[in-house]
């Protein structure tokens, strides 16, 4: 009798073979994933030269090293600030040294466990908003990612703006899109790390829609600063008042306008990538979406999740957790080394471009049993799981000021959708993991939604 062997959900297709610099730049402009050989996912440290000499760390320790103990010496690579700079300026994300710990303690109390869980009405809200549209659907075969985009969309907006749809989805939208096309993606300098003054072709204008954001942007500022102070307090409002308490600063409006604009985007983008990841993984193993519709019946009924719900649906966020181990958003963080160190027994000298594949990381046979299987299993024990070989929303000082933001909306999401439909594969529409800035499914995540309250 044949054994039957395991299936495994959508993959990129890993480097199997040395890339010179031209495939290099010609590669990350299509799918960065592809750039990474294969070998990063069977050893915890790759080294090699394309010009300029680069590491791929996928050992704890060196990514302890390099994001917890001495961040400072391993600051954004410069190619990756000229990429995201026009758009968000010198905010939160991109800041280096005291300009960005200022911003950091400026921000922090904004994103509280307190406030974060006052949001889950405005969260709970769209999934109900979510389910009207796919009951209209129902038995038809839905592109998901596009209605994940939509309703993560409508959350940040009401968060961050109190309901008044200060910037329009589309807009949104159509500028990271616009952006993506036209500046985010890798060009042969940033490969061959050309000095930052070399100007980049695709980087020398803005995209017109990225100006039209801003400008809403400054006009949404405008109008928090004139509101009642019986206004709904929103983030926008939370963000605009908060301060560094140890120097009392805080931001200046085109500070607010960059971090702002940088919420906007993150804040919907990731979250709508893990929850389209998360739905592909339910209809890849039908028994696993059975166990989250159980646990989430067993906790709720016939009711909708409660922020005190949560804490129960302790399967659900395994599935969660494993989801963003197969997917994570931001793939690959790519450092600069400004000191001479030593990482992984290897030298690294000033200048050295420290590239952190965490696409690779999640996939390494060297801290993960069948990586490329999906079991969400793996996190059941939490303490058994080295905590530098799981990094969904970075590590150290710089870990994802929103991380509990998304978690908590996600897990929302899901218990309110699986209590009421069945997700299945369609023949034909598997996502292809594609990475330019986020890690997003290319051409959405195609499934069948069918009802189970008929």
């Amino acid at each position: 009798m044949a054994v039957s062997q395991p299936r495994y959900p959508a993959k990129a297709a890993l480097a199997t073979r040395p890339l010179n610099v031209f495939a290099v730049a010609r590669t990350a402009r299509r799918n960065v994933l592809e750039i990474i050989p294969e070998l990063a996912t069977r050893q915890p440290m790759v080294s090699g030269r394309t010009v300029k000499r680069w590491h791929m760390v996928m050992d704890p320790a060196g990514l302890k090293r390099i994001l917890r103990e001495q961040p400072a010496l391993y600051p954004k690579a410069e190619a990756v600030k000229g990429v995201l700079r026009p758009a968000i300026g010198e905010s939160l994300f991109i800041a280096e040294g005291s300009r960005w710990l200022w911003q950091r303690r400026a921000a922090a109390p904004t994103f509280s466990k307190r406030n974060i869980q006052g949001l889950a009405p405005t969260m709970l809200e769209a999934a109900e908003q979510t389910l009207e549209i796919l009951r209209s659907e129902d038995g038809s075969t839905v592109e998901l990612h596009a209605l994940m985009i939509e309703a993560t969309f409508d959350v940040i907006n009401k968060v961050l703006f109190a309901g008044n749809q200060s910037i329009g989805r589309e807009i949104v939208q159509r500028s990271i899109n616009d952006y993506i096309d036209q500046t985010a993606r890798a060009s042969l300098l940033d490969i061959i790390a050309a000095p930052a003054w070399i100007p980049r072709i695709g980087r020398l204008f803005r995209p017109n829609a990225v100006r039209v954001m801003q400008k809403v942007a400054e006009e949404a500022i405008r109008r928090s600063e004139g509101a009642s102070d019986n206004a709904p307090q929103d983030l926008l409002t939370l963000l605009r008042k908060g301060r560094d308490l140890k120097t009392g600063r805080r931001m200046s409006p085109q500070e607010l306008r960059d971090n702002l604009l940088t919420l906007v985007v993150a804040g919907h983008e990731t979250t709508a990538i893990a929850l389209s990841w998360t739905l592909y993984l339910l209809a890849f193993d039908p028994d696993v979406q059975k166990l989250v519709r159980t646990e989430v019946r067993e906790a709720l009924g016939h009711r909708r999740p409660t922020i005190e719900d949560l804490e129960s649906l302790h399967f659900t966020r395994m599935v969660l957790m494993e989801s963003l181990r197969l997917y994570p958003s931001a793939a690959l963080l790519v450092r600069t080394a400004l000191e001479a160190d030593e990482i992984g027994g290897r030298e690294v000298r000033p200048g050295d471009t420290m590239l952190l594949p965490i696409y690779a990381l999640h996939r390494s046979h060297c801290w993960w049993e069948d990586p490329d299987r999906f079991d969400p299993e793996r996190f059941r024990d939490l303490a058994a799981i080295e905590q530098f070989a799981y990094l969904p929303f970075g590590g150290g000082p710089r870990i994802c000021i929103g991380s509990n933001f998304a978690i908590q909306e996600s897990l929302i999401m899901i218990a309110t959708l699986i209590s009421e439909f069945r997700f299945s594969l369609v023949d034909g529409h598997e996502p292809e993991p594609v990475m330019i800035l986020t890690l997003r499914p290319k051409n959405g995540v195609v499934l069948k939604v069918e009802s189970i309250r008929k």
